[in-house]
């Protein structure tokens, strides 16, 4: 560039005075031409001083260099543009902790996640690719979509519960945290979406329906085996689905036993399937488990007088029981049914009894409000059809509300709602339990409320 300057001075024959004191168009051609050089040599000049002083090498030539420049120039354009498109997306909204964030607000186009699907097996696998039932299954999309929101509250609702119950919480407290948490992200309004039955945290030998009531001040402890069963709906699409939280490794045998029966019964169920084949096979593997505790080896059990459950609109038990025992049902599973898979496994006799103050209550089906005498008993008949309908419900649900329990014992022995005392095993025995909703689709089946923890 300095060799440029230097030819570009020598032949410069016209003083800078010269060309200044002549008007532009009295100058001849020559001189306009050293004019053009004049300028083109002072841009040369601020060029080569501009280099210099950035501590540049002239190391390559001209061309080479306006090359560079290009380049860099194109390099920060490109760079820009994608700072700016990466800018101008949207972040993707996170979950908070505890669970805030209604689940609608997470997916923006109201899509929800898929469940665990499977292809049926055998004589029932040409579902997979008949075009009829594929049609069928677009048509029934919106109610699966109901259940899928269901679900995925449930899944983050019970990945902060597992994280965060600890021994020292008091029953009360754990049983606020799931129903909070359910309340918020399924936007909990009525019969169009909310609770659908109350949450249990049965303890030890208590196998279910065991929930607080008001005063109520057990503890969890260390050595407690306990299982957290809780529903969501939307539009009366529920998921019932339940795990057992411990802390001390020496039940991980009985956890895993039970785990692995619920899952059997997952795989087995289909289509035209028995419900006492699906019973036999997960006898068979809960019975293949021994746990020791306390030096003693256990056999455990499968509590043979609990059982799963298909599951109707706004109704958590319909008219199919799904056994954990060989009990030789002929009943066959059917497309459209939507089924709670649950088994329980016991270190006691394996048999449960009500025992213990009754927490969870139900309205009876298809029963005239006609016959109801006590007014308060009128009047909380009216708020449990409001309110519930033919959900499940707890006495701290009645409290939220402001009604008296008197009105409900009243209603209990008119035979108009139905209490579901706890149910227990043998003092001194362990139960665990897990869970989990399924639909048979046309063409596939979904574990609606499968997750990466269960």
């Amino acid at each position: 560039m300095k060799e440029l300057a230097q030819e570009l001075q020598e032949k410069s024959t016209l003083s800078e005075n010269t060309l200044e004191s002549v008007p532009e168009q009295d100058l001849t051609i020559d001189q306009k031409m050293q004019a053009m050089k004049k300028n083109a040599l002072a841009e040369a000049e601020s060029l080569t001083r501009n280099m210099e002083s950035g501590g540049g090498k002239d190391d390559g030539s001209d061309e080479e260099k306006e090359d560079g420049v290009e380049e860099a120039a194109g390099t920060t354009l490109a760079t820009k543009k994608k700072k700016k498109k990466k800018n101008n997306k949207k972040k993707k909204k996170k979950q908070t902790e505890p669970p805030t964030i209604p689940v609608s607000a997470l997916f923006a186009n109201k899509i929800y996640p898929v469940g665990e699907v499977s292809d049926y097996k055998d004589d029932n696998l040409w579902r997979t690719t008949d075009e009829e039932k594929r049609a069928l299954e677009k048509q029934n999309f919106d109610q699966y979509n109901d259940a899928r929101r269901a679900a995925e509250v449930h899944r983050q609702v019970r990945q902060y519960a597992r994280r965060t119950i600890k021994p020292g919480m008091t029953m009360t407290e754990i049983c606020e945290l799931i129903e909070n948490g359910t309340r918020n992200l399924v936007e909990a309004n009525g019969f169009e979406s909310g609770i659908a039955f109350p949450t249990g945290c049965s303890l030890n030998h208590v196998a279910a329906h065991y929930s607080p009531n008001a005063g109520d001040k057990i503890v969890l402890q260390y050595g407690d085996v306990c299982k957290i069963d809780f529903g969501v709906h939307v539009k009366g699409r529920i998921i019932d689905s339940a795990f057992t939280l411990t802390f001390d490794p020496v039940y991980d045998d009985l956890l895993a036993a039970v785990k692995d029966a619920t899952n059997t019964g997952v795989r087995e169920a289909g289509i035209d399937v028995r419900l006492g084949d699906i019973g036999a096979a997960i006898q068979e593997v809960m019975e293949s488990y021994e746990v020791e505790i306390g030096g003693k080896v256990l056999q455990v059990k499968p509590i043979r007088n609990l059982s799963g459950h298909d599951i109707e609109l706004y109704k958590i038990h319909g008219k199919k029981a799904v056994p954990i025992v060989n009990n030789g049902d002929p009943t066959k599973m059917e497309e459209g049914d939507y089924f709670a898979i649950e088994t329980f496994g016991s270190t006691g006799r394996g048999i449960v009894r009500q025992d213990m103050e009754t927490s969870h209550y139900s309205r009876a089906y298809d029963v005239p409000k006609t016959s109801i005498r006590l007014p308060r008993a009128r009047a909380l008949f009216d708020t449990i059809n409001r309110e519930f309908g033919t959900l499940p419900f707890c006495r701290r649900y009645l409290d939220r509300l402001g009604e008296d329990k008197l009105a409900l014992q009243s209603l209990c022995d008119s035979g108009h709602v139905d209490g579901h005392p706890p149910l227990v095993d043998v003092k001194g025995s362990f139960t665990a339990q897990y869970e989990h909703t399924l639909v048979l689709g046309p063409t596939r089946k979904e574990v609606l409320s499968r997750g990466e923890d269960y």
